[in-house]
């Protein structure tokens, strides 16, 4: 278990999924809503919200809801959120960067810091971690875009920088700069992603133990609840035995 989300769930949990989807359609329909309210309500004119929508496909967010946070932002409906990130250490020394967005800077805040602090982890100062990331942009296909090889000829056709492959799927690698422009040559070759968006991407990696693991886990899990927060990222590294035996 690599340290970011792939635009899937941090933790893949058993049960309560009716909830979970539906917090994880609160969740995209706030970042279309968000991409919607920064440039022209069109997905064809606006590359972040063309990448929110394209994220909230892969997520089986129904069309009808996918349109109604677009048209209720673009009349101006529903609240302004602000994106804030915090950036701290979890347990074993694991550097994490959290994205929110939220209308209550003051709530967030406090449950953010509470979630961390209760899971073995403090919240540093901005910069405190980021400073060891490359903010980069990714694109996500699922396996069943191809083998390997394929994958990696059509993001280098296409301008990607580097791809990464395991058996959840592809991680499509670009500057800031071209994630819409990659992303685009991308779907002529390999059809739709899994989605595009700006990520943190760490420049080392370190191997959690299995003690620390546990609580990382749960640390992931409090903050994947928070209607607020978007996306985490890390430098954790867990292996497949340790995921296993936790399961």
């Amino acid at each position: 278990m690599a340290g970011h989300s792939k635009f899937k769930n941090i933790m893949h949990r058993k049960g309560a999924q009716d909830k979970k989807r539906a917090a994880a359609f609160s969740k995209l329909s706030r970042e279309i809503t968000v991409a919607a309210k920064s440039g022209l309500p069109d997905p064809a004119m606006n590359a972040r919200l063309r990448s929110a929508v394209l994220t909230a496909r892969a997520g089986g967010m129904p069309k009808d809801n996918i349109e109604r946070a677009i048209s209720n932002a673009s009349k101006g409906d529903g609240a302004n959120y602000e994106e804030i990130r915090y950036e701290g250490f979890g347990p074993g020394g694991v550097s994490l960067i959290i994205e929110a967005l939220t209308d209550n800077r003051n709530r967030t805040a406090t449950n953010v810091k509470t979630a961390v602090s209760k899971n073995g982890g403090n919240l540093g100062a901005p910069g405190a971690v980021s400073h060891a990331f490359d903010r980069l942009g990714l694109i996500a296909y699922s396996a069943k875009a191809g083998d390997v090889d394929a994958v990696f000829e059509a993001a280098l056709e296409a301008g990607a920088e580097d791809v990464t492959s395991d058996e959840d799927g592809h991680q499509i690698w670009t500057s800031v700069e071209t994630l819409h422009e990659v992303t685009k040559a991308l779907e002529a070759s390999l059809g739709e992603g899994e989605g595009a968006k700006l990520a943190w991407r760490a420049q080392t990696m370190v191997d959690v133990n299995e003690g620390d693991a546990g609580t990382l886990l749960k640390l992931l899990d409090a903050l994947d609840d928070d209607d607020d927060v978007q996306t985490v990222w890390g430098n954790y590294e867990i292996s497949d035995d340790i995921m296993e035996r936790l399961a």
